[in-house]
């Protein structure tokens, strides 16, 4: 595959994760995850959110609190969320890259 076509893959992946965290994350059920269930049903979740303090979460509880509305909350929370992910994919593409360029 050429190098045109798989930045054209990469860039329409990137747009479509976009639209999918901002568009679709906040009709996303609010029931609780299988593992929060579970620590519901077994009695333990209180000690699990006793552990780590909610001021370490960057976007606690998928919700962004500097908006009002509760649909933009999570709009931005996934926005940032794809962007988070995206940095780190590109760190690691670029040190990959760097390593590669020095074997050669």
């Amino acid at each position: 595959m050429d190098e045109k076509r798989t930045s054209t893959y990469v860039l329409a992946g990137i747009v479509l994760a976009l639209i999918i965290a901002v568009f679709i994350s906040p009709f996303a059920s609010s029931y609780p995850d299988g593992l929060e269930k579970v620590a519901e049903n077994l009695g333990f979740i209180d000690k699990a959110e006793g552990i780590v303090s909610e001021n370490y979460f960057i976007i606690p509880d998928y919700s962004f609190g500097a908006v009002g509305s509760e649909f933009w909350q999570t709009a931005i929370a996934g926005f940032f969320g794809v962007l988070v992910i995206l940095v780190f994919f590109g760190a690691v593409y670029f040190i990959y890259r760097a390593v590669n360029k020095s074997k050669s």
